[in-house]
C-alpha cells in the first residue's frame, strides 16, 4: 500500500512544477506589458510633423477636356518631436489631388527610421499622364487656371511604428494632408527654374492624423 502511495506522489510533482512554471511565465508576461504600458502612458508619443517646403512644376495640362497631366517634385520635410521614442516610417505614399479626387500617380518613400527629434527631407516626384477628372471638376479647374490660381492638397499616407527602447508597437496608419496653391500668368509667384518648369515655395504646414 505504501508503494503505491509514493507511486502517486510522484505522479503530482511533475504536474504542480509545470503549473508553477506556466504561472511564473504568465506573471513575467503581466509585468513586462504592465511596465510597457506605464512607459508609454508617461512618455505620451507625439505625432510627427510634416511640412511642404516647395513644389516644382514641369507640368499641368488641362486643355484637353476631362483630362489632367501634371508633373512636380515635391520638398517635404518631416520632423519626429518626440525625446525618447524613435519612429519606423514602413510604407509612405505621396500623391496630389484636386478636390479629394487624385490627379497623379502614388509615388512610395523608402521605408525610414526617424530617431529622436530627427528631421529627415524628401524630394519626391509625382505625375499623372492624361488623369481623367469628373466634366465638372474639369470645368472647375479651367476656370480656376484662368482666373490665376489652383488649390491642391499633397496627400501622404501610410503606416508607421513607434521605438520604446527596445520595444517595437504595432503598425499605425498615417495620414498627412499638405495645402498647395500653385498660381499662373500675372499672379504667379512661382520662379523659373528651368524650361517650361517653375518653383513654388512654401513653409505649409500639414494636418496629421493617426
Amino acid at each position: 500500500m505504501s508503494g503505491s502511495k509514493d507511486c502517486g506522489g510522484h505522479h503530482k510533482s511533475p504536474r504542480k512544477n509545470f503549473r508553477r512554471v506556466i504561472s511564473c511565465i504568465l506573471i513575467l508576461l503581466l509585468l513586462v506589458l504592465i511596465t510597457i504600458l506605464l512607459i508609454w502612458a508617461i512618455l505620451r508619443p507625439s505625432k510627427p510633423n510634416f511640412t511642404l517646403l516647395d513644389t516644382t512644376v514641369y507640368a499641368f495640362n488641362a486643355t484637353t477636356f476631362n483630362f489632367l497631366t501634371s508633373n512636380f517634385q515635391i520638398t517635404v520635410r518631416s520632423e519626429n518631436p518626440n525625446d525618447d521614442i524613435g519612429i519606423y516610417y514602413d510604407r509612405l505614399d505621396v500623391y496630389a489631388t484636386y478636390r479629394n479626387q487624385e490627379i497623379t500617380l502614388r509615388t512610395r518613400f523608402p521605408p525610414t527610421y526617424q530617431g529622436h527629434n530627427e528631421v529627415n527631407i524628401w524630394s519626391p516626384i509625382i505625375y499623372g499622364t492624361m488623369v481623367p477628372i469628373s466634366p465638372e471638376y474639369s470645368v472647375a479647374l479651367g476656370a480656376e487656371q484662368m482666373a490665376g490660381s489652383v488649390f491642391l492638397v499633397i496627400k501622404i499616407d501610410g503606416r508607421l511604428r513607434w521605438k520604446v527602447g527596445t520595444f517595437v508597437t504595432g503598425r499605425y496608419h498615417i495620414h498627412a494632408r499638405c495645402p498647395a496653391y500653385i498660381t499662373f500668368g500675372e499672379q504667379s509667384h512661382g520662379v523659373l527654374v528651368g524650361e517650361n518648369a517653375v518653383k513654388f515655395q512654401f513653409y505649409s504646414r500639414c494636418s496629421v492624423s493617426l
